[in-house]
């Protein structure tokens, strides 16, 4: 098994220059060997659409679009911008220069995903326009409504918006937030920390 594994990993990685291996731990599985040989966001990148197991749909294809994500930060730090930045506001009607990217940000994965938002699938870079169109579309739901959202959903807070990745059994909400310490992070809310949420299925 051990021979077979280096085989693969052989021809996965040919030794083109030298490499620290990646060492097995116990009960460490091969794909999760892999998954950490490539870093953070790798896996997204090379199928953003990609379904998350146990996902399906419009939601499941936001999330992984989003997860895809992660770690890509500003360059540099506090700029609001770097060539990655500028591809999430190239989703959006115009010509948007560097600003808060919150909101180019989950209209880029929403893009991705084939659930553009706003009317004409134009995206936006505000916030607050995403939430009035939401409301005015029927997709807005107040914390109070009780609606509980969905992987891929939107969730709203005050002036700052991210995408629903899971509801934990206790009602905390795991999210893939944009502009989240100047990098698409991944964050863990209670519930009333949110205005609103944004249906996306």
């Amino acid at each position: 098994m051990v021979a077979r594994i280096a085989e693969i990993q052989t021809a996965l990685n040919p030794p083109i220059a030298p490499s620290a291996p990646v060492q097995a731990t116990p009960g460490s599985s091969f794909a999760g060997m892999l998954t950490s040989a490539m870093g953070p966001g790798a896996a997204g990148a090379a199928s953003p659409t990609a379904p998350i197991a146990g996902m399906s749909g419009s939601g499941a294809r936001i999330v992984a679009a989003a997860a895809g994500e992660v770690g890509q930060a500003e360059q540099p730090p506090g700029s609001n911008d770097s060539p990655r930045i500028a591809m999430y506001r190239s989703a959006t009607a115009g010509a948007p220069g560097p600003g808060p990217w919150c909101a180019y940000f989950v209209s880029w994965a929403c893009k991705q995903a084939g659930v553009p938002l706003m009317d004409h699938g134009q995206g936006s870079g505000s916030v607050d326009a995403i939430y009035a169109w939401a409301q005015q579309s029927g997709r807005g739901h107040a914390v109070s409504s009780g609606y509980v959202p969905k992987p891929g959903d939107l969730i709203v807070f005050n002036q700052h918006i991210g995408i629903v990745e899971n509801v934990l059994p206790g009602g905390q909400i795991q999210t893939i937030e944009g502009n989240s310490s100047d990098r698409v992070s991944r964050r863990t809310h209670a519930r009333g920390d949110a205005i609103g949420f944004v249906s996306t299925g």
